[in-house]
């Protein structure tokens, strides 16, 4: 049984969707691709509590540099405005 019938936020419909959450640690990001109810008037995200508490541990990870278990994605670069 869902914990949500209709959206907290807005009261819209919710529907099970293929979501992609970032996570961020440190210096870290990792990218997931999980299940999440969303609304379809406001777009808001509820994920289950085991899925949470994944988030959690895996956001730990990143802040400790433990990510050795983590796939590469390529590099991130982060744009300075005014300067190329």
């Amino acid at each position: 049984m869902k914990p949500f019938k209709k959206c907290p936020v807005c009261g819209g419909e919710l529907v099970e969707k293929e979501v992609e959450k970032l996570l961020r640690g440190g210096a870290h990001v990792a990218v997931l691709k999980v299940h999440a109810e969303v609304c379809l008037h406001c777009g808001e995200r509820l994920y289950s509590q085991e899925m949470v508490k994944q988030f959690e541990e895996i956001r730990a990870k990143l802040n400790c540099q433990e990510v050795d278990s983590f796939q590469p994605l390529g590099q991130s670069f982060q744009v300075v405005s005014g300067k190329n």
